[in-house]
């Protein structure tokens, strides 16, 4: 009687199995036996049904049909769709370039001696004045910046070229300084927050003028500076000419 008693008790494990652990496959069929044909029973009529037929079965009475499929789940839900984001960084440095030569020497701009009219049979009017006006052109193939940026021009004297030991003078024929003008030329762009075209840009430093900038875009190109000395109103006094021009390219 014992193994009958087991027997029922598998088959209604086996129906409660099957509505527990939601297998993928769990058939159980009985035919011929006292509660038949059966399908799939549920609940506590269906445990019962399958054990009058388990016992019947014991008997050789009747016959019984299982299948069973089970698989372990997915460990997380299933996502059909991933997307995945990935952000990529970098940084280029602010950079101002203009090529001025191999050597230090190469941005003393001398004009050499700067002819006065020294002949005697100039009119007193005119004696000791400057001849023609002095000029000078700076070119290089390389300059610009790649971030909005100034672009400056300076002088260290309003007064241009100063003399700086012209002796005495008579300040109402003679000078001791040369004034200059200074115009820097180039290709870019206007400083903005996006593209612009690409134009003719000048920057122009006048004479009695100390200096001057103008704001500039990402640019590249050749410059060109253009600086003259007019002829000026007074007779020059004899000596040395100096003065230091500046162009300054700064990125912002």
């Amino acid at each position: 009687m014992k193994t009958v008693l087991r027997g029922a008790v598998a088959a209604i494990a086996l129906v409660s199995m099957g509505g527990v652990a939601q297998a993928q496959t769990a058939q159980l069929h009985y035919a011929g036996g006292p509660v038949a044909p059966l399908s799939n029973p549920s609940g506590i009529g269906g445990a019962i049904a399958a054990g009058v037929n388990e016992l019947a079965l014991l008997g050789n009475i009747g016959t019984r049909y299982t299948a069973a499929a089970d698989a372990p789940s997915d460990t997380t839900p299933a996502t059909p769709v991933v997307s995945v984001a990935f952000k990529l960084t970098g940084k280029v440095n602010k950079d101002c370039s203009f090529y001025a030569g191999n050597n230090s020497g190469a941005n003393d701009i001398d004009f050499g001696v700067i002819g006065v009219r020294t002949g005697n049979n100039e009119n007193v009017s005119r004696a000791f004045e400057m001849v023609g006006k002095a000029e000078a052109e700076i070119k290089t193939l390389t300059a610009g910046c790649n971030f909005n940026n100034t672009v400056e021009i300076t002088k260290n004297s309003a007064d241009g070229l100063v003399n700086a030991a012209p002796g005495g003078y008579d300040s109402d024929e003679f000078q001791a300084n040369i004034p200059y003008s200074v115009k820097a030329r180039w290709m870019g762009t206007a400083n903005q927050s996006g593209p612009g075209d690409r134009g003719n840009q000048e920057l122009v430093v006048g004479l009695g003028q100390t200096g001057n900038t103008k704001l500039q875009g990402a640019w590249r190109s050749a410059l060109s500076i253009a600086i003259e000395a007019p002829v000026v109103e007074r007779a020059l006094v004899a000596g040395n000419y100096e003065g230091t021009l500046t162009l300054k390219l700064s990125a912002s």
